[in-house]
């Protein structure tokens, strides 16, 4: 015997098998059994939340010889002959192949004729929103004065696309999204009458993946139970067969993000790539952490609100504390502005590392919300230094952000020092010859950087903030590299140190310029 997917295995059979449409239930439940039964009824809302099997089981409750408070007995030969597709009293329609003119006009000649057994015929028109207009208006007259043995039920899940004379025709009812909670229940439920291992975490990660839909949470429990199929499911197995992400890279992106970390960030999202994840999947998953974020930020009462573990929710917290609320939301826009852009982009890739890259860099943008995350990062940059330039103050210090100028910062000019070793001389009047010795990229970055002298007459190498620094700054190997080639054009070992600046003014402003003092090669490129 062919298998049966979950979804259709476990189809409810009578009203209270139906799960988070209570208000629609009841309301149904109540019609018949006072036998206040309408003509036409309209059921809308999101895929998979459980309108065509409503729209089945009111189909058998109507026409039931022994209904059970307001639900079918099951047993009666017309519940049989419904369940199984023999009576001819419950006809099923699918709108989408069949909208033309000519297969209403078919309908409407078929109401004509009684039922030859049971109380009601129902048609069923599932996709409802996709009939012709041709087709509506012949739909029109019969659906409001139909004859008392026919009910129409139609189904749909874009109900703005409906006529109105067709809504005001309708009883009008709206299916919710179901909560994680109902979904993670019932799959628990159909799990252990299936006798399969889950750990809860995963079970909850499938619920929370189906968006408020319990066929695609059922359809994505039984791909994850068919790729390990006899094996106990783990929330890391889920992850890899949704080709989702944890929520702890999450985490490590956003504390990336927060330091202007952009080398950071894309070797994470490299990670990301090499591990197979979807793309589309991690931009939504990522938008919802960062809406997290944002609620955890806004308020301490939380717990009903966000659907996460208790560790997971202490995390939160405390990186809800690590930003400002106005940062963000400027996270969420640009995120939720990917997210209409990536679904149908052929570079998904190319525009992740565009929008992680406008996270980290700020002066990218001009809106309102990037300026105050520029000023962020200005006032941070002020703490650390603790000092302004001379003449300087916050005051004209913003309004230079505002304007988009560069930011100087720390002390007034410094002075040159009194000293220099041979060793630096030799280096710093060799440098596009020593630069030139080196590979690309190192040699791009090597040749925009400023030279000075640190502690202990050591080498300073200046790099501007981007990749130059990040390539550098977050690489032990790649300074070591450098350092050779230093070494090796003197014939001794010189110590250096690498420092990143935001700007050739804050360098001005910060740190003595020795190559102004030595005369320097002139490189002559081909």
């Amino acid at each position: 015997m062919s298998y049966t997917a979950l979804y259709r295995k476990f189809r409810p059979a009578v009203f209270e098998d139906v799960k988070g449409q209570e208000h629609i239930v009841k309301t149904l439940k109540n019609q018949i059994k006072a036998n206040r039964i309408g003509h036409a009824y309209l059921f809308t809302g999101t895929r998979g939340t459980g309108k065509t099997t409503i729209a089945k089981i009111f189909a058998r409750s109507v026409n039931c010889e022994n209904p059970v408070d307001g639900s079918p007995c099951g047993t009666c030969p017309t519940c049989k002959a419904i369940a199984s597709g023999a009576s001819m009293n419950v006809i099923e329609i699918d709108a989408a192949s069949n909208n033309s003119v000519d297969n209403i006009r078919e309908i409407v000649d078929e109401v004509s004729y009684s039922p030859a057994e049971g109380k009601y015929k129902v048609y069923i028109i599932d996709e409802v929103h996709m009939l012709s207009k041709g087709a509506f208006n012949a739909l029109l007259k019969t659906l409001e004065e139909p004859p008392s043995y026919v009910i129409f039920i139609l189904a749909t899940t874009e109900v703005h696309m409906l006529p109105v004379t067709i809504l005001s025709r309708c009883q009008r009812y709206d299916f919710k999204r179901i909560s994680i909670d109902t979904i993670a229940d019932r799959m628990r439920e159909l799990m252990s009458a299936e006798n399969v291992a889950i750990e809860d975490r995963a079970l909850r990660y499938v619920a929370k993946a189906a968006d408020g839909s319990m066929r695609d949470g059922l359809s994505l429990l039984d791909q994850c139970i068919a790729f390990h199929l006899g094996e106990e499911l783990t929330y890391d197995m889920v992850l890899n067969v949704l080709g989702a992400v944890d929520t702890e890279v999450f985490s490590r992106l956003f504390r990336f993000i927060l330091k202007a970390d952009v080398l950071g960030c894309i070797t994470l999202l490299e990670e990301i790539v090499m591990q197979g994840r979807e793309l589309t999947q991690f931009v939504g998953d990522f938008t919802w952490y960062l809406r997290n974020l944002m609620l955890a930020k806004a308020t301490d009462d939380i717990e009903d609100v966000i659907d996460v573990s208790s560790e997971n929710l202490a995390r939160l917290k405390e990186e809800a504390t690590m930003a400002e609320m106005d940062t963000i939301l400027r996270y969420i826009r640009i995120f939720s502005e990917l997210s209409g852009q990536i679904r149908y982009a052929g570079q998904k890739r190319i525009l992740i590392e565009m929008a992680l890259i406008k996270l980290c860099r700020p002066a990218m943008e001009t809106k309102e919300d990037a300026l105050l995350d520029r000023i962020r990062q200005v006032e941070e940059k002020v703490e650390n230094a603790a000092i302004l330039p001379e003449g300087m103050n916050l005051e004209n210090l913003y309004a230079g952000t505002a304007a988009g100028g560069e930011i100087p910062q720390k002390r007034s000019k410094p002075e040159m020092p009194k000293a220099i070793p041979e060793d630096i001389k030799k280096v710093v009047a060799n440098w596009p010859t020593i630069v030139g010795n080196a590979e690309n990229p190192m040699k791009m970055y090597l040749k925009g950087a400023k030279l000075s002298m640190g502690g202990d007459n050591k080498l300073m190498i200046v790099l501007m903030d981007g990749p130059a620094s990040d390539y550098f700054l977050q690489h032990e190997n790649n300074r070591e590299s450098a350092q050779n080639i230093i070494s090796e054009f003197c014939g001794k070992e010189v110590e250096t140190v690498f420092q990143s600046v935001g700007s050739t003014q804050e360098f001005e402003y910060t740190f003595p310029d020795i190559s102004k003092m030595i005369h320097m090669d002139i490189e002559i490129e081909d």
